[in-house]
């Protein structure tokens, strides 16, 4: 008898822990993914690095160029984030606008593919 209510405790704990342990690993990846957001913000205005205002519009960003096009609506104008990464990282593929002037990162090894990502994950909250 004591072991058959020892038992059911137990299982009642281990449901129990595991019911509020979900809820605080969706939390992490959240807070996760904003960081990632905010580290892509920070490379895509860094002029050492991304330097997308020099050329864009973008969010919040001050003294933005107009060489480029403004970058807003991105989630509609690639609906694939995988076109757009290859926009940024500069496959030949993905150049669709000739004599562009936008240099590709990527190949040219300005930014490595977990910046680029990173920038591309901010870009898309844009």
């Amino acid at each position: 008898m004591m072991n058959s209510k020892m038992k059911q405790l137990l299982t009642a704990l281990a449901i129990s822990t595991a019911v509020v342990a979900a809820p605080v690993s969706s939390v992490q990846a959240a807070e996760k993914a904003a960081s990632t957001v905010e580290q892509g913000k920070k490379l895509a205005t860094s002029r050492s690095k991304g330097n997308c205002l020099a050329c864009h519009m973008m969010g919040d960003g001050a003294m933005p160029g107009n060489i480029g096009p403004a970058l807003i609506a991105m989630k509609l104008r690639y609906p694939d984030k995988q076109k757009l990464f290859d926009k940024v990282w500069g496959t030949p593929e993905s150049q669709t606008v000739p004599n562009s002037m936008m240099p590709p990162f990527g190949e040219h090894g300005i930014l490595s593919d977990d910046e680029i990502s990173k920038i591309v994950d901010y870009i898309y909250t844009l």
